[in-house]
């Protein structure tokens, strides 16, 4: 779970800029690939559907806590081959410290 000043940050972001996002047939054979190739292992495929997902979606930038299977170097450049293999963008992946400066959570 995120500290809570950045939890209130979160809750801070008008409404009107939210958008729901769903696990679709294509964000879940995007995942499977995820796995499939490696990156991450079949125990972890809610991070996979969380990066197929966004990935689907072409998000601007998801921000993780997940240090060990999201913000982590080497998946983020393993989960942007596969991206870019099948016609996907490059994903910027970022971890919460590197949108918001400290003093504002």
């Amino acid at each position: 779970m995120a500290p809570e000043g950045v939890r209130k940050v979160l809750l801070s972001v008008p409404h009107a800029n939210l958008e729901d996002v769903f696990l679709t047939e294509e964000a879940e054979s995007l995942a499977k690939k995820y796995v499939d190739e490696g990156v991450v292992s079949r125990k972890h495929i809610v991070d996979a559907q969380h990066i197929a997902i966004a990935s689907v979606e072409r998000v601007n930038v998801l921000v993780s806590w997940n240090f060990q299977q999201i913000v982590n170097l080497a998946r983020i450049h393993a989960f942007n081959a596969i991206n870019l293999k099948l016609g996907y963008a490059i994903l910027e992946i970022r971890s919460p410290r590197d949108i918001v400066y400290e003093k504002e959570i």
